[in-house]
């Protein structure tokens, strides 16, 4: 999905649908991605080893789908924003944001790049450009840029309604492995306090008309994030999606063939 229609469909109450790329490399990985039915994914780069020419690679291999590609920065910084987007993201998903400053940062510069220096932090803090020609032109190259901040701490769920007044938040984040962790319930996602705090966390958001990802694993899990109001869904990634993938068809087989199936799959976590 082109990511100006990807906007707009988050924009008129819809949903997409995506997931995260931890360990895909190879853009040969095309012809499996085209007609996935993917409209987004998400390129780790916040755990996955990857440098600045694999994430360029795999966003034009992206693009060249029809999938928008969302890099998932190390942390919080402008520095990595505009690496980002040098590399040819169309969104960026900033991991771990607790505070004002570093939300404002990331949207400042991920809506103003090239801008940097004084002339950001001016454009950020003070809505001044050097001339009306510079904000239009900035304006329109970053026209169906995606800013997505993560809300995956307690303190940044404590701080949410200040983190959204910010502005320009195309969406929010939620890492259940990091938030729960947080909470005192690492992977507890059948606990009803993580519920209650997703679905609020979904409930504030939408009321801003800001859709929110959870990168839930399974079916059961994204079904929970959906039915609690997430319309960005993020589902699984590549390696477990391969891994069921492989279970599930060569156990069909192994039955055929008179033999029993094999569960020996390891849960893959999410990072």
């Amino acid at each position: 999905m082109q990511p100006q229609i990807l906007k707009q469909t988050l924009n008129k109450g819809g949903r997409v649908y995506g997931c995260m790329l931890s360990a895909m490399a190879s853009t040969r990985y095309a012809r499996a991605l085209t007609g996935s039915s993917l409209d987004f994914a998400v390129i780790d780069a916040e755990h996955g080893s990857r440098d600045r020419a694999e994430i360029e690679q795999l966003c034009t291999m992206l693009k060249q789908c029809d999938i928008t590609p969302v890099v998932r920065i190390p942390v919080p910084r402008p520095e990595w924003v505009s690496m980002a987007l040098d590399a040819g993201a169309t969104g960026i998903l900033a991991p771990y944001c607790e505070t004002e400053q570093e939300v404002s940062d990331v949207v400042g510069t991920a809506k103003w790049h090239p801008l940097k220096g004084a002339y950001l932090q001016r454009a950020i803090k003070e809505n001044i450009f050097p001339s009306d020609a510079s904000r239009h032109y900035l304006e329109n190259i970053h026209r169906d840029t995606l800013v997505i901040i993560g809300i995956e701490s307690v303190p940044a769920y404590e701080n949410l309604d200040r983190l959204l007044s910010i502005g320009q938040i195309d969406g929010i984040f939620i890492g259940p492995n990091d938030l729960s962790t947080s909470m005192g319930i690492p992977d507890d996602y059948t606990n009803q306090q993580y519920i209650q705090i997703v679905g609020d966390i979904i409930h504030r958001c939408e009321a801003k008309k800001i859709p929110v990802m959870v990168h839930q694993q399974s079916i059961e899990t994204s079904t929970m994030a959906i039915n609690l109001g997430a319309r960005f869904i993020l589902h699984a990634q590549d390696t477990n999606i391969l891994q069921r993938a492989l279970q599930s068809e060569l156990n069909q087989l192994r039955q055929l063939s008179g033999d029993p199936a094999i569960d020996n799959a390891t849960d893959i976590k999410a990072v």
